[in-house]
């Protein structure tokens, strides 16, 4: 019999979130983000379920090709563009849109050979200070741009840094409305966050959005809103099994560091998760976890291959009964991925992200 440790993947959730991204802003089209391997959940696994979105947006040229080779025919986006000349080889080939957020690559398409002019994002920096043109320089960089036979359409983008937090986007919107007036090109602005919480804003909403994590089950603005809240549902989870019962008295610790000690007798499961399977080793006792779909603690540290749990709320667990680390559990309770990633000083993306090679994954239809 395998390890239990499983990761299951729920094609029904993401449909179910992409339509909830669509309702925020009914008008405009939905890029489904599907960079870093979609968030960890697999680029294969998830095509299905986000084949109704406008169009993939995405980081890496290969991921790129995986697209187009599953059968995708509609708009790619390269969100940070090419990283050398040559790149533009390939998006012309694939026929990829990708962003412009630097002097180099418009030095770059200047000089490109193509027959099929490009699809270019122009992106400014608004204040995010990562990528792009400075409101000052960007309608220099538009007419650049667009005097090139290489480019056939120009939009414009930009990025919001708090479109989760208390300074919010007002100042970012404000410094694109400026540096973009008049200019023709379609718009693209908001994220997971701003799709949500601003959709209803014609001016934020634009005319693409590029949600993110919210496609993927986790609430961008956590923790002053769950999924719940967004109605969103979990897509990922990650599921063991109790793979050892043992009973604490007081006094007794459990773990490395004995940093969890009872200070009255306790039953405890010892469950087949830990950090080599992406677990995060900074949980600490008190972090949920889902066991025979009951809420119940982590108690001590998180080790490589194995995690202890409080089984008080659940005395009829034994070796073999399922224990839900984030997602959904096989009775339907939920317990959010945000939940573990706030008691690891982390978010939901990093955990997505960090899913070890070597858990099982499967496919829920």
């Amino acid at each position: 019999m395998p390890r239990p440790v499983l990761a299951t993947i729920h094609t029904e959730s993401l449909r179910h979130n992409l339509q909830r991204m669509r309702r925020a802003v009914p008008d405009a089209r939905v890029w489904a983000v599907v960079k870093a391997n979609a968030y960890g959940h697999g680029i294969e696994r998830v095509y299905d379920a986000l084949r109704g979105a406008d169009g993939f947006a995405l980081l890496d040229l290969p991921e790129a090709e995986r697209l187009r080779a599953l059968g995708w025919r509609g708009p790619v986006l390269l969100l940070e563009g090419v990283f050398e000349p040559r790149d533009l080889e390939l998006c012309s080939r694939l026929d990829l849109w990708h962003t412009v957020h630097c002097s180099e690559q418009v030095d770059w398409l200047a000089a490109h050979k193509t027959e099929r002019p490009h699809r270019v994002f122009l992106k400014m920096n608004s204040g995010m200070n990562r990528l792009g043109f400075a409101p000052g320089s960007y309608r220099a960089a538009w007419t650049r741009l667009n005097a090139l036979p290489q480019v056939e359409e120009i939009s414009l983008m930009t990025h919001f840094s708090d479109a989760d937090g208390e300074r919010g986007i007002a100042h970012q919107v404000q410094a694109f409305a400026d540096a973009t007036r008049d200019l023709p090109g379609e718009r693209s602005l908001a994220n997971s966050a701003a799709t949500l919480r601003h959709g209803a804003d014609p001016a934020v909403r634009g005319d693409w959005v590029r949600p993110g994590i919210a496609v993927y089950g986790s609430a961008p603005d956590f923790p002053q809103h769950d999924i719940a809240h967004w109605d969103l549902q979990p897509t990922m989870t990650l599921s063991t099994r109790i793979i050892g019962v043992q009973q604490l008295k007081a006094g007794d610790s459990v773990g490395y560091g004995s940093s969890f000690t009872a200070a009255q007798p306790v039953r405890i499961g010892v469950v087949a998760c830990g950090y080599a399977d992406g677990y995060p080793r900074h949980c600490t006792t008190g972090t949920p976890v889902l066991v025979d779909g009951v809420r119940t603690q982590l108690l001590g540290r998180v080790s490589m291959d194995m995690i202890a749990v409080d089984l008080t709320p659940v005395p009829q667990a034994q070796l073999g009964t399922e224990v839900t680390m984030w997602g959904r559990a096989a009775n339907g309770a939920v317990l959010a991925i945000d939940e573990v990633a706030r008691s690891a000083g982390t978010l939901g993306y990093e955990l997505m992200c960090a899913l070890a090679r070597r858990v099982p994954v499967v496919v829920a239809r």
